[in-house]
């Protein structure tokens, strides 16, 4: 099979084809696709819930699909917001998958009709397959051959005319979300100690504190903090842990319940979230401490030492997020 004989870029007026470009493009997105920006193309409902969703503005990059597509990729964007109307059901539910769909009639093929304008198309569509199953979660489930990406799934009750956020559900991917992950430690120099005091949380041990810069970009925290060598003595210990962030994120508890008696020993505790980051977090400083009770009056007693270790290990992401703002 001969090469495709202009490669990208070639000089003396050689005419590049579009395969040739849309091979850059691929290269460009590592051979993903997907929607480009964490808010971008996410499927709402109107600002008066009607008969129609509107797709906020954004960017993607979609896979060509058409015979002979393989490693190609098309770049597409939104510049205003779109809307999309939503047919009403009658006696039966019925699900609509929206998609972000390329209909390219000159890529061999493909049997779209050629647009009314050859030089400005369009060739770009927000689409409305309908009548999916209930479980649909990817446009490859229903049309495997279209050259397009998934943004959301309507669940439509029966006899339902306007489309409300709480039917919407969002199935965008991004096309290369970031990560970046930290780990933080510290280790106690003298012993400190929680006692039974009124059952109320304490910011404890004090040394599990650390400044956190959230980037920018990041929608969400995955978090794990563990207490190695958690010094417990006197009686049965009925305490509980939980992580907390600036005075915008508070985790979930964990519970210590250890019935070993008054021997002096150690125990791990690990404390695991997954924290959604709101707007207003990202790109701040915010601090991360550990916050401990101790909830039965007849208990034993926890403490941190030089043979304590505090890991924070945080892993920021960047997935899609509806946000408010168009």
């Amino acid at each position: 099979m001969a090469w495709d004989s202009v490669p990208w870029f070639t000089e003396g007026g050689a005419e590049h084809s579009s395969e040739v470009a849309r091979l850059l493009a691929y290269a460009a997105f590592g051979g993903a696709e997907g929607v480009v920006g964490s808010g971008d193309l996410s499927v709402r409902q109107l600002s008066a819930p009607a008969a129609a969703v509107q797709i906020r503005t954004g960017a993607c990059a979609i896979l060509n699909r058409a015979p002979g597509g393989q490693y190609q990729a098309y770049a597409a964007r939104l510049p205003s917001v779109d809307e999309l109307p939503i047919a009403a059901t009658g006696a039966s539910p019925r699900s609509d998958l929206i998609v972000a769909r390329i209909e390219n009639p000159y890529s061999a093929g493909e049997t779209w009709p050629n647009p009314t304008d050859p030089v400005v198309g369009p060739y770009v569509f927000t689409r409305v397959i309908s009548g999916v199953p209930a479980t649909t979660t990817s446009v490859r489930q229903v049309r495997p051959n279209d050259s397009a990406i998934t943004l959301a799934r309507i669940d439509m009750p029966a006899n339902t005319s306007s489309v409300t956020q709480t039917v919407i559900k969002d199935l965008r991917t991004m096309v290369a979300p970031r990560r970046e992950r930290r780990i933080y430690n510290a280790f106690p120099d003298t012993l400190s100690e929680l006692k039974w005091s009124d059952g109320n949380w304490y910011t404890w041990p004090a040394a599990a504190n650390w400044d956190i810069e959230i980037p920018t970009w990041a929608t969400r925290a995955k978090l794990i903090t563990t207490v190695a060598g958690l010094r417990i003595t006197r009686a049965d210990l009925f305490a509980k842990m939980q992580n907390a962030m600036g005075s915008i994120l508070l985790g979930q508890d964990t519970f210590i319940d250890d019935d070993q008696g008054a021997s002096t020993r150690r125990n791990t505790i690990v404390i695991a979230d997954n924290w959604a980051i709101p707007a207003s977090a990202r790109g701040t400083v915010q601090k991360l401490r550990l916050q401990s009770s101790i909830y039965q009056s007849v208990a034993g007693d926890m403490s941190v030492d030089h043979g304590t270790s505090l890991i924070a290990d945080i892993e920021f992401v960047e997935d899609p997020v509806e946000d408010e703002a168009v």
